[in-house]
């Protein structure tokens, strides 16, 4: 294991700035900027982005991919059990409901604290301590016979899963350079959009057969089975505490297999091995998370996606109703129907990231920019917005047609097999567009992802929750046709604004950039006139 600090990547002369600050170790802090690459950060680029080997970072984003998988199935599962808990409870379906609105407040705050923690302290720490309350809120809700108790504990349990997504994201940009970001990001995003779609069947077997108390245990047994393995393999992967992965983590938070070889390295060298040093964390900021969503460059982006997901929230949401009342389907084949759905939006998650690298490529050929594999690259002067929008523009339009078709079938009544059907394309297109956002919000904030992808969600549960809110109202008020044909149009409304972010992203990006070192030049002043 190297024993070298992140400072001691660097090898250029030291830059002054007229008041004798060191301008190469100057690090830009704060939401807007950590994406930005400094003097210091443009001479570390040199080394590789990355140790792991190939084998290292699959199974890694693999690990990863499936942590995010809980926070939706988590949501899904629960659904074909709330007429039987509003029974067994002996309250109302609407106060049932409330624990379907406070589950989606928790999804959307949580992360804003754990993004900010787990770029700081690390991955690992952020995962063990979301899935220890995560275990422990199933465990409470599989016990509880109280509505109180199932109200509260639904609120910790959201807090538990709903920070997962956001950790997978930190992990991608900790190990991924911009060139392979796309398939990698598809990874992670297929297994957060696995849950949606057989989170309701298992929910549907669980409760008809075993009773509605099983679907919690069974979450907390596979989140254990989750837990173990990682405890005993997965790495630290967060590059502020073990750069590009050739620092040794505190042993506290090496896994099992990297304290095992720690030890052997020590006994056969007769010397400790060097681990990061130990420096303080301080607590989670979730302004940072905030601040983000004022950003000109990022709140365009955040803006379309969360109109985006409140789509497809819309639609998964309408689906028991809708298909109860007009094909006389019970919860199990309700969710069943999601398969196709679930289906679509997997394949599009792996395909589309496939498609985002080689646009990449094409484009940064094209324009003679250089890549260097598993290199780190200064995007400053490289259009990301345009190669990964680009991307998205297509897809957008399909997935926005395909939801006025779903509608419309609906109206008319047409068999069940139609509006099934285009639920798989619907999920092919629609999340192929919200995907090819999401990464390129990683590339804007590629060393502070996990408190990007925080923002991220902040903004869709914030939108989503009030468009599942106007779901049925709009339903009664416009019919199934008129309504899915709005949504849709509200969806495609966000194409001007992502073509917008193609234009004018870069500029607005630089001025990010500007702000953010002026900021850390004069915050390095007033450190040192403090220390004199």
């Amino acid at each position: 294991m190297a024993t070298t600090t992140p400072t001691e990547h660097v090898d250029n002369e030291t830059v002054l700035s007229a008041d004798g600050i060191d301008l190469a170790n100057v690090k830009t802090e704060g939401p807007g900027g950590d994406g930005v690459l400094t003097p210091a950060a443009l001479a570390a680029s040199d080394a590789e982005y990355s140790v792991f080997t190939a084998a290292q970072k699959q199974y890694i984003v693999f690990t990863a991919s499936w942590a995010g998988f809980f926070s939706p199935v988590s949501t899904q599962i629960y659904y074909p059990a709330l007429d039987t808990l509003a029974k067994d409870l002996h309250v109302s379906s609407s106060l049932i409901n409330l624990t379907l609105t406070s589950f989606m407040i928790f999804q959307g705050l949580s992360p804003m604290f754990v993004g900010d923690f787990a770029d700081k302290a690390g991955r690992r720490p952020a995962y063990i301590i979301c899935f220890v309350i995560y275990i422990a809120a199933d465990i409470g809700l599989a016990l509880q016979d109280k509505y109180v108790a199932l109200f509260l504990l639904r609120c910790l349990q959201s807090a538990g899963s709903s920070t997962t997504i956001a950790l997978s994201s930190g992990v991608v940009a900790d190990v991924a350079t911009a060139s392979e970001r796309g398939t990698y990001m598809g990874i992670v995003t297929a297994g957060s959009l696995l849950g949606p779609s057989i989170g309701p069947v298992i929910g549907g077997l669980l409760a008809q057969y075993l009773g509605w108390r099983a679907i919690f245990w069974f979450l907390a047994i596979f989140a254990g089975s989750w837990l173990v393995p990682f405890l005993i393999f997965f790495p630290e992967t967060a590059r502020d505490v073990v750069g590009n992965g050739s620092i040794a983590p505190q042993h506290w938070n090496m896994s099992l297999i990297s304290y095992l070889k720690t030890r052997r390295i020590a006994r056969e060298t007769g010397g400790e091995v060097s681990t990061a040093p130990r420096r303080k964390v301080g607590l989670p900021n979730p302004m940072k998370t905030l601040a983000i969503l004022f950003q000109k460059d990022t709140s365009i982006i955040l803006l379309s996606n969360a109109l985006l997901f409140a789509g497809f929230y819309d639609v998964s949401a309408s689906i028991p109703n809708i298909y109860k009342e007009l094909y006389g389907l019970d919860s199990l084949q309700i969710g069943l129907c999601y398969i196709p759905f679930g289906l679509g939006a997997s394949i599009a998650s792996i395909v589309n990231g496939k498609f985002l690298d080689y646009n990449y490529r094409r484009l940064a050929k094209k324009l003679g920019f250089p890549m260097v594999k598993n290199r780190h690259t200064d995007l400053r002067n490289f259009p990301i917005e345009k190669a990964r929008l680009e991307i998205a523009l297509p897809l957008l339009t399909i997935g926005g047609i395909t939801v006025i078709l779903f509608g419309w079938f609906l109206h008319f009544g047409l068999p069940l097999a139609a509006p099934t059907t285009i639920l798989f394309f619907m999920g092919l297109s629609l999340t192929g567009s919200f995907n090819t956002v999401s990464t390129l919000l990683v590339d804007l904030y590629p060393f502070r992802a996990a408190t990007a992808t925080a923002a991220n969600n902040f903004a869709r549960c914030l939108i989503g929750a009030g468009a599942t809110a106007l779901l049925d109202p709009m339903l009664n008020a416009m019919g199934r046709g008129w309504c899915f044909t709005f949504i849709a149009l509200v969806m495609m409304l966000t194409a001007p604004l992502l073509m917008a972010d193609i234009h004018f992203g870069p500029l607005w990006r630089e001025e990010r950039r500007l702000r953010e070192e002026t900021k850390s030049v004069e915050d390095a002043r007033q450190k040192a006139a403090i220390d004199a």
